[in-house]
């Protein structure tokens, strides 16, 4: 075990994904930096889980099993975390796999860049979709308006005690998106890994694409009451940006409704002689 370098503590939530844990968990064992644990929660979940969680532990002494009742991904993540003693903290979605070197170059860049806020990687989709993930690079003022970090990112334990959490009232998601506001300013220096070294597994989504939108929209409401401090600076931009777009709704209604009137579809016609003859000269 390389006992000179840092504890990393991977944080593994579980709910119902049981049918993916062992394949999550198997990315963990394989990871070549070996001072890590790993703290799977149970988040309540009706499946078999535990039976998992426990196989791992007879396994491996570096897995910790925490059960609680359902409280929520938030909540599950806070609660890992807490129990964790690492001085460098990876969240790890029960569904998702991290490549081998991961955690090394991660830390790496860490020993690397003491400036450094949170580490992060290029990423990939699998299952349903098999494809590079293209996401935005990371800046700070990108990040108030759309998310470029997915949740498995690595970051101090000291940093996160310094912060309220994930918080719970982001209920259906976005609450890496929420803590990545909470933890990050403006001068904090996020570094990229530029080699794909997590992968986001895509599923089949149940729900019908309105009621998606529609939890998207609540969602993003609840991001900017959970930061207003944050969002302040930007109040203006965001109303001269909502004036622009109801005056180019209001244009191009206007401009539709003159298209459909009868004098410019009689203008139309009148004029499509000269313009047949403007091509034939």
């Amino acid at each position: 075990m390389q006992k000179n370098n840092p504890l990393v503590s991977i944080i593994v939530p579980c709910y119902n994904q049981a049918a993916y844990l062992a394949e999550t968990l198997d990315s963990v064992l394989a990871q070549t930096y070996t001072n890590w644990e790993c703290v799977i929660v149970n988040d309540g979940s009706p499946d078999n889980t535990e039976e998992i969680a426990n196989h791992y532990i007879s396994k491996d002494k570096r897995f910790i099993y925490l059960n609680q009742e359902n409280m929520g991904l938030a909540m599950a993540r806070n609660n890992g975390i807490r129990k964790s003693k690492g001085i460098y903290i990876l969240p790890l979605d029960s569904d998702d796999i991290i490549a081998d070197t991961y955690i090394e170059k991660a830390v790496k860049v860490f020993s690397q860049n003491r400036d450094a806020k949170l580490v992060y990687c290029k990423a990939k989709l699998f299952g349903n979709v098999n494809e590079e993930w293209d996401l935005p690079n990371y800046k700070y003022e990108d990040l108030l308006w759309n998310n470029m970090i997915f949740c498995s990112a690595l970051y101090s334990r000291k940093d996160f005690d310094n912060t309220v959490g994930y918080n719970p009232n982001m209920k259906g998601g976005y609450e890496d998106w929420d803590f990545w506001l909470t933890l990050l300013k403006p001068s904090d220096k996020v570094y990229r890994i530029e080699e794909v070294l997590f992968s986001y597994r895509r599923k089949d989504v149940s729900r019908s694409t309105q009621i998606l939108n529609d939890i998207n929209q609540e969602l993003l409401r609840q991001i900017y009451h959970n930061h207003p401090k944050v969002y302040e600076p930007y109040l203006q931009d965001i109303i001269v940006y909502k004036q622009m777009e109801q005056q180019l709704k209001e244009a191009l209604s206007e401009q539709k409704r003159l298209r459909s009137s009868k004098a410019y579809r009689l203008g139309k016609l009148l004029l499509k002689p000269f313009r047949w003859m403007k091509r034939k000269s």
